[in-house]
């Protein structure tokens, strides 16, 4: 490890060394500015990488570097432009100590990528007196070194789901990969399959043949997306789509029981109930348990309504398709004569997707099915952070970002 003798040798990039020091420049009595002169007199071109003898002109720069302390450090340092002679053209020297924004070292870059990972843009600039639309800059440079340094990737299991970014119906599709738990894809101009099959085409047909599971929500475009290009993958269905599916019924049942209800105090034993009919009975208080059990004892629908619902997750812990079947099959039989009709319905749509959530059922298949939702959960999080994203770009690189290490 290098050992820095001064303070000015730590802000000494290869090929620059520090020859002078001012302080409270620009009217600030804590910025300091190092002067650099150069060591070496060859010039590397910005755009191909050809190393020239000589240069074609010279200006004199001030670059932002990270903070001593209270101490904001620049680096004034002598940019050169090269007549390159493969490219043709006059190039602008290449340094790598620089961010894509000349005027910030590459290290400072990374600093605002990584304190804009905890913080907002606003803040960040506020702390660091620069203006938001720099920040936003340096940090997706951020950003798009942490997804070069992730490489490509190579799924074998991928999540799928959809996640609105503004009001009007407008999705955009997040695909991740189950196995190393990070989004690879997001993007599309919908939900529709059209919009799914762009994620196929980036991906590759020698990769969409390496896909051994498709998990997603029972959304048919996706289902036929994956069945077009992927044909060998098995189809799952989100657990927790399905369950919510099965509560929203249930919600229907309630509602329908407090408008047949007419006698106003046959009602006060479901008004306000919602919650606690949504909720497992594990996860009930006491009160909510109580307050229950006073439902189920004026309203025998509500109670079976209720049963069924807890019963339904059971079958997700079976290990063959057989008993699986067997389960439903019985639950189903438990709905006759109960004029629950929203049941009725749910029943029929999961006997209309049932390979696709007996697919579970399988030991290759068992995978965690809630990182695609707590994906969701974060993308809204970045949304209220910043009080809604109008780049797109932006949105999508903090997206496939969040779940990376830092740099």
């Amino acid at each position: 490890m290098h050992k820095c003798r001064r303070l000015d040798d730590a802000y000494c990039p290869p090929g620059f060394r520090a020859c002078h020091k001012l302080k409270g420049v620009y009217g600030d009595p804590y910025a300091w500015v190092i002067i650099l002169k150069r060591r070496r007199k060859k010039t590397v071109c910005g755009t191909c990488g050809k190393v020239c003898r000589s240069f074609y002109d010279r200006q004199l720069r001030r670059v932002r570097d990270l903070n001593c302390g209270k101490r904001r450090v620049y680096l004034e340092l002598s940019i050169r432009r090269v007549r390159c002679p493969v490219c043709n053209a006059v190039r602008q020297e290449r340094l790598d100590f620089l961010s894509d924004n000349c005027r910030y070292s590459r290290q400072f870059a990374f600093e605002v990528g990584r304190r804009c990972a905890r913080s907002s843009i606003k803040d960040i600039a506020r702390e660091l007196h620069l203006e938001w639309h720099v920040v936003k800059r340096l940090e997706k440079e951020y950003l798009k070194e942490q997804l070069r340094r992730a490489g490509n990737p190579t799924p074998k299991q991928i999540g799928i789901d959809e996640v609105s970014i503004a009001k009007g119906q407008t999705y955009r599709i997040v695909v991740s990969d189950l196995g190393r738990k990070r989004p690879i894809w997001f993007g599309g101009r919908d939900r529709s399959a059209a919009s799914m099959a762009e994620f196929y085409t980036a991906l590759g047909s020698r990769k969409c043949g390496g896909i051994r599971l498709a998990v997603m929500d029972m959304w048919e475009p996706f289902r036929l997306a994956a069945e077009l290009h992927a044909p060998q993958a098995a189809i799952l269905y989100d657990r927790f789509h399905v369950l919510q599916h099965l509560a929203d019924a249930l919600d229907q049942v309630r509602r329908s029981e407090y408008k047949r209800l007419e006698a106003k105090n046959a009602r006060l034993f479901i008004k306000g109930q919602r919650y606690n009919l949504l909720s497992h009975w594990a996860n009930l208080k006491y009160r909510g348990r109580q307050a229950l059990k006073l439902l189920f004892a004026a309203n025998r629908r509500l109670n079976i309504a209720y049963v069924l619902k807890e019963s339904f997750g059971q079958l997700w812990g079976y290990e063959r398709e057989g008993w699986a079947w067997r389960f439903f099959w019985n639950w189903w039989d438990a709905l006759k004569w109960q004029r629950l009709k929203p049941y009725e319905d749910f029943a029929r749509m999961i006997l209309r997707h049932w390979p696709g959530i007996a697919a579970y059922c399988r030991p290759e298949n068992k995978v965690s099915l809630g990182f695609v939702e707590g994906i969701n959960n974060k993308i809204r999080v970045i949304q209220r952070r910043a009080y809604g994203l109008r780049d797109e770009e932006y949105l999508r690189l903090k997206v496939l970002t969040m779940t990376l290490p830092l740099i």
